[in-house]
Parts: structure tokens; sequence; C-alpha cells
């Protein structure tokens, strides 16, 4: 069902950039609406049949969470589209820097995805509030790239209940993308490091390991020029 979930995602995210933006009326309006429902549908009888159909209910409960979400808030289905990283094989590798680079890539498409759609959102929720600020696409845009970097300038701020959990949102998701940001830097760095200790250290054994063959060569080329007794000892008179 990825391909088809997918596909729902991109005409789900279509379909609501065209309500918020082109505010359709009418026959129009009222077919927007019937392709949100069809899509929340899908999701939903997705949701439902892979439940019933695992052995433990309460272990996937727990660990599908996002995908509840996905069918409770409109707002998460685009954020689907994620998935379409993990369909190519180039990011099937699992280890080392393969790994990181799949986290940069999720984090960098998660956050463009959750910063449109939630432009979108917020405009939804502002633009007809008496007293709001965002009112374009141009302004909420600018918002949501704000409130996700955490920079917060407070130009623009959302007055509705729903902007404003719209933008508790944000703030979480900029936390969580800038810790993630961080640690991935933070593991290169330590591998790098570790990367030119173990070579300085390998540099350092085959030095210590050829001055130990010249030593041994030094003591095979003495004995050879000692000259030695009937017993095999050094004669002392001659080595002085």
């Amino acid at each position: 069902m990825e391909w088809p979930l997918i596909g729902v995602a991109v005409l789900f995210a279509i379909t609501y950039a065209w309500q918020v933006l082109g505010e359709p009326v009418g026959a129009p309006f009222r077919l927007s609406q019937a392709i949100v429902l069809a899509c929340w549908a899908v999701f939903a009888v997705d949701y439902v049949t892979r439940l019933i159909l695992t052995a433990d209910r309460r272990r996937w409960f727990f660990r599908n969470l996002l995908s509840l979400l996905v069918v409770v808030l409109p707002i998460l289905r685009p954020l689907r589209l994620v998935r379409l990283l993990t369909l190519f094989t180039v990011f099937q590798r699992a280890a080392g820097t393969a790994l990181r680079g799949r986290v940069v890539v999720f984090a960098a498409a998660s956050t463009v995805l959750l910063v449109f759609v939630a432009s979108l959102a917020v405009l939804d929720a502002e633009r007809h509030a008496p007293g709001a600020d965002i009112t374009t696409f141009g302004a909420a845009l600018w918002w949501a790239c704000v409130t996700v970097t955490t920079v917060g300038y407070g130009d623009l701020s959302p007055v509705t209940f729903e902007g404003r959990c719209i933008a508790v949102a944000m703030m979480v998701c900029g936390i969580a993308l800038l810790g993630t940001i961080t640690a991935t830097i933070a593991s290169w760095l330590v591998e790098r490091v570790a990367a030119r200790e173990e070579a300085a250290e390998a540099a350092t054994q085959s030095q210590v390991r050829d001055l130990s063959h010249q030593i041994v060569q030094l003591q095979e080329l003495i004995s050879e020029l000692l000259p030695k007794d009937d017993q095999g000892s050094p004669d002392p008179t001659r080595a002085r």
C-alpha cells in the first residue's frame, strides 16, 4: 500500500493547497471537500486494516502512533510523502555515513513539507480572524520559517486557537530539528577525530615496529663484528 498511500498524500496536499490558496466556492468547493474526505477514508481504512491484521495489536498501536495522527490530523497527511525516500535503494544502507545521510535527508524533507503545510494551515485559520496579521500566503510562509527555526522575531503571530496550536507544533518540530542536526554534526566530528587518532596510532605502531627491526639488525651486526674466544664469548681485550 505504500505507493497508493503516497499517491493519496500527493492528492490531498494538492487539494488542500487549492482550498486554501484558491478559495473555491460552489461546485469546486464541494469537489475539493469530497476529495479531502476520500483521502481521509483511505488513510482510515489502511490504519484499521493493519490494526486488525497485526498479531500484537497493543504493541502495534503504540509503535504506529504517527499513523494514527495522520488519520486524526489532516495537516500531517502530506508528511506521508517522506516515505518516498525509503523506496529508493540508495537509502537502504543503514550504517555509518549512510545512516547519517538518511537522517539529514529525512529531516530536510520533513521540514520542507512541514513548513509548506503549516503555512497553508495557519493561513486557513488566521486570514479571516479579527486582528490577524497572517492574511497572505507570503506572510504565512515567513511565519512558518521563523517559527520552525525557533528564531521568533515576533513581527507576526497567530491570534486564533487553531493557529496557536499549529505554532506550538512548529516550535516542537523546530527544537527536534535542531537537536537532530546537532547530534548528526557531533557524530560526524567524533568519527573524524577518532579516524585521525586511529591513523596516528597506526603510524606510531608502524614506526615502533621499524625501530624494533632496526635494533635487531644492529644487534646482529654488532654480534658479527665482535671477536669471540673459543668458548663463544666475546674477547674483552679485543673489544677494547
